[in-house]
């Protein structure tokens, strides 16, 4: 009867133990549900690190397969708040954004929670606690303001910048244009421009000869040449010819008029197919000189330059600065007209050729347009930029202010013809010598 009454008991103690763990069972002095509740929080640590990491509070998962955690977790990233580049954000700019519009799901609802496969997004759970770092992928990564203006003023400058045109590309079929060797060629000419150049103080080696005289000569002599209607490229040679034999050879002022006669002579027989006759030279000079010595000088001459015709002169560069520039007749008879005003005065030796050719088209484009003008295209064939360009051009100006005053005044009077589109009428740019510091 004794044991019957202690299994009994055993059962009624048996039936009256709560079958879930919120109660606490004694066993001797430990508390049964405190244990068992010890080793849960044991095993959900140990679930989680067999997950790979700790899941976010807002996620539910009823699986605990390592993919579906993975993917709910980058499910919830919002595809804004990802680090975006400066070529993303303009990829984005262009596209007009349609790729994060098609990754948008609907929204959730207010009032309950919005499902996505095995996965519950919890809304009033997505805040992590205070104490919990923000994770790397919710940070604010957007560019700042002052970035999105700088990438904007940075795409605007690339825009708008000015290309560099091919001025060769409809001359290639003509064989006269030789494209394949026209880069080389004026790269020769830049380099061999400094021999065909003399010293802007020669004269003051000359005793019988000054300055002046120099341009008396030279303004005469472009009276000469459009009288016989010679090519442009014959004066700009009898002008080189005059300085390179007055730099090497003393003269007096009585054979100052046969140095020019003989130079244009010369430069005729270089570059013209009808070359003038001595004679014709003798009438010109009023029969100052008889044919032996005009024949004699030529001789001399020619000695002295050491048969050395072939040097670039400012006829050279002009002809590729006016194709880089585009131009049309008018421009071409104003730039001629200010480089012809330049051969006439002895200060503008100062400048090389190719920098007188390029000062004297960019001031004839002040002059036509009214405003400083100087393109990408003829600063890449000219290479000058127009800082560089701004002394000469504005002695060129200076001198197309008083072209028409004084005794010199044979260009003025060649360009004020209907042969040349009464180019020397045109107003002077009076702004470039305004902005001069």
């Amino acid at each position: 009867m004794d044991k019957q009454m202690v299994v009994s008991d055993e059962n009624n103690l048996n039936l009256n133990r709560p079958t879930n763990f919120q109660g606490v069972v004694e066993m001797g002095n430990k508390k049964f549900g405190q244990e068992i509740r010890h080793n849960r929080r044991i095993l959900g640590v140990i679930n989680q690190s067999l997950i790979g990491g700790q899941s976010y509070p807002c996620v539910v998962n009823k699986r605990s397969f390592p993919d579906r955690h993975e993917f709910c977790e980058k499910k919830q990233a919002d595809p804004v708040h990802r680090p975006i580049t400066r070529k993303f954000a303009a990829q984005i700019a262009s596209s007009q954004q349609p790729r994060v519009e098609e990754s948008k799901k609907p929204n959730s609802s207010a009032s309950g929670p919005s499902t996505f496969g095995d996965c519950i997004f919890i809304d009033e759970e997505c805040k992590p606690p205070a104490d919990q770092p923000v994770p790397m992928f919710l940070e604010q990564t957007e560019a700042a303001p002052d970035e999105t203006d700088d990438m904007e003023e940075v795409e605007m400058e690339d825009i708008v910048e000015e290309p560099i045109l091919d001025i060769d590309g409809s001359d290639r079929k003509n064989p006269l244009a030789v494209v394949d060797y026209i880069e080389d060629l004026y790269a020769y000419y830049r380099k061999m421009e400094g021999i065909g150049c003399v010293s802007p103080n020669y004269m003051s080696q000359q005793f019988d000869i000054n300055e002046k005289m120099r341009a008396i000569l030279i303004d005469w002599l472009v009276e000469v040449h459009d009288k016989f209607e010679l090519m442009k490229e014959t004066l700009f040679l009898t002008v080189n010819l005059i300085d390179r034999f007055l730099s090497k050879q003393s003269v007096v002022r009585k054979k100052l008029q046969l140095v020019g006669l003989v130079a244009m002579l010369l430069a005729c027989k270089y570059e013209e197919v009808s070359v003038p006759v001595v004679g014709d030279l003798i009438l010109i000079s009023d029969k100052a000189y008889t044919r032996k010595e005009v024949l004699e000088m030529e001789t001399f001459m020619l000695n002295t330059l050491q048969f050395n015709m072939s040097v670039p002169t400012p006829y050279v560069f002009i002809q590729r600065f006016l194709k880089a520039a585009q131009s049309d007749k008018k421009l071409e008879s104003l730039s001629f007209f200010l480089i012809e005003l330049s051969l006439v005065e002895y200060e503008m030796l100062k400048f090389p050729p190719s920098l007188l050719a390029a000062a004297a088209v960019y001031a004839a484009q002040c002059t036509l347009y009214g405003f400083k003008q100087w393109s990408r295209t003829c600063e890449w064939h000219s290479s000058y930029s127009e800082d560089q360009l701004l002394e000469c051009s504005r002695l060129m100006v200076g001198l197309h202010q008083k072209a028409a005053t004084g005794k010199l005044t044979g260009v003025h009077r060649k360009y004020y013809t209907s042969k040349f589109g009464y180019t020397s009428k045109c107003e002077p740019a009076h702004f470039l010598l305004q902005t001069q510091l």
